[in-house]
């Protein structure tokens, strides 16, 4: 069996890892990185795989997937929460950034056709391997990916999280006798606050504002953590209004015709029944109005409704805005966490509403995924480290190397190993 890494590695975006068995080629996942212009992995021919593996909907892990339906019709394999949620984000990307893309709605539609819904734990096989899905708690219907073939069992994590949230259950990682093991390393240098007391500072600080007249934005990624948000709210029995906008709206209404894949279904529907629902100017402009708590993409200010909510809530200081997501270096959100500013009509301008940044983050912390690497460590699986910035990935090979002894690396682009 051999491993390739075209993309992701020593960065976070643009994830893309071939295995290969000795008659069966896939590539899981085939993000791009979001910047002014998209980035993409490593070229691979699409004559070259029998098939496309995908972990979960964000971009930098599906956004270059309908590259592989321009002239072709692989199959892909993933869940059917999955598959909808990828096609809002990717339809979204499309209509943002077509002049850079190399594809177009066609090809995003010839993907979804050619999807194989696959639920967690039902072995699928691909040429001479075996697949299996396993819930990775990072969004809903995230995946990570056992594949067997060769007589080798080989474990990608996709990006994870072992920790209960309010809308998912964790990952066990409970899995024996790996030959290999390909991990994220996105916060590898970092822990995260435990959800119960990070909820409940939440709840109360939005609280604080919303009582003494302020609305709270909370720019947020419409697909996992605007939902989750919301739900922390309904169940902390947060007793002012909940305004959802943009992608969100869209996400939830999948997302609640596919419940199974929620910890606990029965608080996701009162946090919907619950929220008011923006369908267009007229309410933007109304929710404003009076105290509320606003959940709106983008979850780094960088496009989306929340540009617009930004722009007026940012003025006063009675307002709050609460960030929840991770930010990646160069976005909006994180020059607002970094130095305080945020571009309105044009202009960098400092920021006069409250500012907070609340570790809602869907990924293990440094802890879990050394726990995570603990828990599969018996059977000595070689570690590949990938999907981490500035030194994640390094250091979380280093410390698997000194501390349980494996061999583990972290690769670089275009790199293949033998397993």
């Amino acid at each position: 069996m051999q491993v390739g890494f075209l993309g992701g590695a020593r960065e976070v975006g643009r994830i893309g890892v071939t295995v290969k068995s000795e008659k069966t080629k896939v590539v899981l996942d085939y993000g791009v990185m979001l910047d002014h212009e998209p980035g993409f992995p490593m070229h691979i021919p699409p004559k070259e795989l029998d098939a496309v593996i995908l972990t979960h909907s964000h971009l930098d892990h599906s956004g270059a997937i309908p590259i592989f339906y321009i002239n072709d019709k692989k199959p892909l394999y993933t869940n059917q929460l999955n598959l909808e949620l990828t096609q809002i984000l990717i339809q979204d990307f499309i209509h943002l950034s077509s002049y850079y893309l190399p594809f177009e709605y066609l090809e995003l539609k010839s993907m979804m056709r050619n999807n194989n819904h696959l639920d967690f734990g039902v072995e699928e096989p691909i040429g001479d391997m075996k697949l299996k899905l396993f819930n990775a708690g990072h969004t809903p219907g995230s995946a990570q990916v056992l594949l067997e073939a060769d007589g080798k069992r080989i474990l990608y994590t996709g990006d994870f999280n072992m920790e209960d949230s309010k809308l998912l259950t964790g990952a066990t990682m409970d899995y024996k006798d790996l030959d290999a093991i390909v991990i994220e390393s996105t916060y590898a240098n970092a822990d995260h606050t435990l959800r119960p007391e990070l909820e409940k500072r939440f709840v109360d600080a939005a609280t604080d504002i919303v009582e003494k007249g302020g609305t709270v934005l909370v720019p947020a990624f419409g697909v996992g953590r605007a939902q989750e948000i919301a739900t922390v709210l309904s169940a902390n029995h947060f007793e002012y209004p909940i305004v959802l906008d943009g992608m969100a709206r869209e996400a939830s209404r999948i997302i609640m015709n596919n419940k199974e894949f929620l910890r606990d279904p029965k608080i996701f529907v009162n946090a919907m029944q619950s929220v008011e629902w923006v369908e267009g100017w007229s309410d933007r402009r109304r929710a404003l109005k009076d105290p509320a708590v606003i959940i709106s993409p983008a979850g780094m200010l960088k496009g989306g409704p929340s540009q617009f909510y930004m722009s007026k809530v940012a003025k006063k200081p009675n307002n709050a805005v609460f960030l929840v997501s991770y930010q990646i270096i160069g976005t909006p959100g994180r020059q607002l966490m970094d130095k305080g500013v945020t571009t309105i009509d044009g202009k960098v301008r400092k920021l006069k509403a409250h500012f907070q940044h609340f570790d809602f983050s869907s990924h293990c912390g440094a802890s879990h995924l050394k726990e995570a690497l603990r828990k599969v460590a018996d059977s000595k699986p070689k570690v590949f480290v990938v999907h981490g910035a500035e030194g994640n990935c390094e250091l979380l090979a280093n410390w698997a190397k000194t501390e349980l002894g494996l061999d583990a690396v972290a690769p670089r682009t275009g790199e293949t190993y033998q397993i």
